[in-house]
């Protein structure tokens, strides 16, 4: 066992399986809240122009404003000071327990668990619900607010055009697999853009709203995720990989991603489908402010 400060760490010298047992803090919540903060400038800064420089306020585009950024990073830094001052002086343990041995079974290191499974943590996915859901806000704001959009889909009847097109050689096609380009041509030969253009405005604009609010964060993020995926073999590179690779990470972060957040009601009364909620079937008690979340 080493002890490091108010961490342990414990290998069955058998299994060679290791238990992680540490104390959440008051101090260590600031720290990971500054952690949170740090990383919620670095990706606007790094990923998206004018994220805290640009317009400060438009009518025009709500949440591409530049204050929206600035209200996010300080409501993760409320969260986490709030969440500091939940936790008693003394703190509070939490472990990452080794998982029974099964054959076959190659184990996760303990601080993975911990970050995807432990509540206390959730301060950490913060930034990464609030960069992306801000992005998936603006995209969809702007095709809502468009006629192009919203009134006969002549944009998306644009856009899928130009990707189906295939220029004259050494030129490539947008698109590279024929599959994908013959269901993008299917759906303009039976002019599905007049429907379709609306469900992708609503669609993004939705996404966001889940990941911002924290409500269904695994189901809002593989949505994204899936929106991304499509861009993405359209031949639409722009943020689309960035978006894609942080949305992979909320949605292996669904339990805790959003506890600072609507989650923290909606996922104790949905549960899941291997361990059904209170309005879905389990009646037994739950805590409405789970303290310590270990996972198998």
């Amino acid at each position: 066992m080493r002890n490091g400060g108010r961490t342990d760490v414990s290998i069955d010298g058998r299994t060679g399986i290791e238990t992680v047992t540490t104390t959440m803090t008051r101090q260590r919540m600031y720290v990971m809240t500054a952690i949170a903060a740090a990383l919620y400038v670095a990706l606007g800064i790094i990923f998206a122009d004018g994220f805290f420089t640009g317009t400060f306020w438009s009518s025009e585009s709500i949440f591409g404003s530049s204050y929206v950024s600035w209200v996010l990073l300080a409501v993760i830094v409320a969260a986490g000071i709030w969440q500091a001052q939940r936790i008693p002086a003394s703190g509070i343990p939490i472990t990452a327990d080794a998982a029974t041995e099964t054959a076959g079974q190659v184990e996760d290191p303990a601080g993975w668990k911990l970050l995807l499974g432990n509540t206390y943590l959730g301060i950490i996915w913060l930034p990464i619900r609030f960069f992306v859901g801000q992005e998936w806000l603006s995209a969809g704001e702007h095709k809502l607010r468009s006629d192009a959009w919203m009134s006969g889909g002549s944009a998306l009847k644009g856009f899928w055009t130009g990707a189906v097109a295939i220029p004259d050689s050494p030129a490539k096609p947008a698109i590279s697999y024929d599959w994908f380009r013959s269901f993008i041509q299917y759906m303009l030969d039976h002019e599905w853009y007049t429907w379709f253009a609306k469900l992708i405005a609503v669609g993004e604009f939705m996404v966001g709203v889940g990941l911002i609010l924290g409500a269904l964060v695994g189901i809002a993020a593989f949505f994204g995720t899936l929106l991304n995926f499509n861009f993405l073999l359209a031949g639409t590179v722009s943020s689309n990989p960035v978006l894609f690779g942080l949305t992979i990470f909320l949605v292996l972060g669904w339990k805790v991603a959003g506890h600072l957040g609507l989650d923290r009601v909606f996922l104790p009364m949905l549960g899941t489908p291997w361990h059904p909620g209170r309005i879905v079937g389990d009646h037994r008690p739950h805590r409405a402010d789970v303290k310590i979340v270990t996972t198998a």
